[in-house]
Formats: structure tokens, C-alpha cells, sequence
């Protein structure tokens, strides 16, 4: 696979810097896109010599580690773009992603790849990575809208209408795949060398992963929230 030199790098900066000025001259933040563009930076960075360590040692602490921290910075991301903040929110978040996303790892892990050591890290962390982002994306944007709707309408009919505003995205992209876009996966795929067609079959599980975690994750906090049990747990 072609190597990109750290110099070359350099070239995404001037979009960048646009990006940032309009941002700082419309929505009045000025900072927000360079301390994001730094921080990702820094992060990918980092998980870069972790991820160079753990494929060497295999370490099953390390991976569960790590798969912690997913879970954990993914929930206390998708909450904040809502205005309620407390524990119960919190746990209600870190509760669904956990559930829907876990449970369709280890459904592509141990049923769909059949990989002979399922644990292994090299398939866990990418698969992980993109199962929990894509959960905490949508559970981001159904509790904001959630949120908003419970202002005019009752639970029930403010579940119904942010439950399918948070699907919207992925519907699109199921219907724009192959014709409109190429996903990172299958391009990241075909750029290294991997036949188009094989390419394709990993594109599909991705699709259908990301879907089925984002849903299923939005299923568990639409019913979990305000609920009586995570009431109870939570005061505890």
C-alpha cells in the first residue's frame, strides 16, 4: 500500500483553515475546529503506538481496555449536545451503546467472519471502532431530538419522530452506496490492493452493522430513559 509521507500531510491544512475562519465568522466559535483538529491529531496518534503494541502481544487486558474506552468516551460524547447531563442520562447512554453495539461485534466476530481466534485485535478494534462511532452518532442525534420534541409532544410521539430523525443518515447512505459513494472501508479496501468483489462483502457487513448498532442502540435508550428501573439504579 502507498505510504503518505507526514509532509504531505501538510496539504490539508489550507481547507482546513477556511473551514475554520467561516466557522469562527458564522457560528461565532473560534477555536473549536483547530482544538478538534489537534486533539484528533494527538488521539489517532496515540492509539497508533497502542495499537502497534497490542497486535504484538495480543494482550486480552489491553484489548478490553481499550474496548472500555470506546464505550466510555463514546457515551460522554453523545451527550453533548443535550441540555439534561445528569447520571441517569449518562447511564442510559453508556447502557445502549454497550448493549446494541456489543452485541452485533460479537455477532460479525463469532458469526459472520468466523475467524478462528474471534478476540483477535486486529479485527476487534476497527470493527469496535466503527460499530460504537456510528452508536454514538445516533444515539447523539435521536436524544437532541428527543429532547426538543418533548417540549410539543407526548413520549411516546417524540420517541416515534427522533427515532426515525436518527435513522434518516443511515437510510440515506444505504440507499447513496455504490451509486453516490464509495464507503472508507471498501475504498480503503481496493487501495491496497483487495479484489473489488471481496471488497463488496466487507462493505455489506459494515452497512449492516452500523445500521443495526446505531438502531438497536437508540432502541435501548428511547425505552430505558426515564425508566423506573434506571431510576432505582442510578440513585444507588
Amino acid at each position: 500500500m502507498h505510504t503518505i509521507s507526514l509532509l504531505n500531510l501538510l496539504y490539508l491544512l489550507p481547507p482546513l483553515f477556511i473551514v475554520a475562519f467561516f466557522y469562527y465568522r458564522w457560528v461565532g466559535k473560534k477555536t473549536e475546529i483547530a482544538f478538534a483538529t489537534l486533539r484528533m491529531s494527538i488521539q489517532l496518534i496515540v492509539i497508533g503506538y497502542v495499537l502497534t503494541s497490542l497486535f504484538e502481544t495480543n494482550a486480552f487486558w489491553l484489548l478490553a481496555l481499550l474496548v472500555a474506552v470506546m464505550i466510555t468516551t463514546a457515551s460522554l460524547i453523545a451527550r453533548r449536545n443535550i441540555h439534561r447531563k445528569d447520571f441517569e442520562v449518562y447511564a442510559a447512554i453508556l447502557i445502549s451503546i454497550a448493549l446494541g453495539g456489543t452485541l452485533n461485534l460479537a455477532l460479525v466476530l463469532w458469526g459472520v467472519l468466523e475467524l478462528d481466534n474471534p478476540l483477535d485485535p486486529r479485527y476487534v478494534i476497527p470493527l469496535a471502532g466503527m460499530i460504537y462511532a456510528n452508536a454514538m452518532n445516533a444515539i447523539s442525534l435521536a436524544a437532541e431530538r428527543y429532547e426538543k420534541e418533548r417540549e410539543h409532544h407526548d413520549k411516546y410521539k417524540a420517541r416515534s419522530i427522533a427515532f426515525k430523525a436518527s435513522m434518516m443518515p443511515q437510510i440515506n447512505s444505504f440507499l447513496a452506496v455504490g451509486f453516490v459513494s464509495l464507503p472508507g472501508m471498501m475504498t480503503g479496501q481496493i487501495l491496497s490492493g483487495v479484489d473489488p468483489l471481496i471488497a463488496v462483502r466487507y462493505q455489506i457487513v459494515v452497512m449492516a452493522m452500523i445500521l443495526s448498532s446505531g438502531a438497536m442502540s437508540n432502541m435501548v435508550y428511547l425505552l430505558t430513559l426515564n425508566s423506573r428501573f434506571l431510576a432505582k439504579m442510578t440513585q444507588k
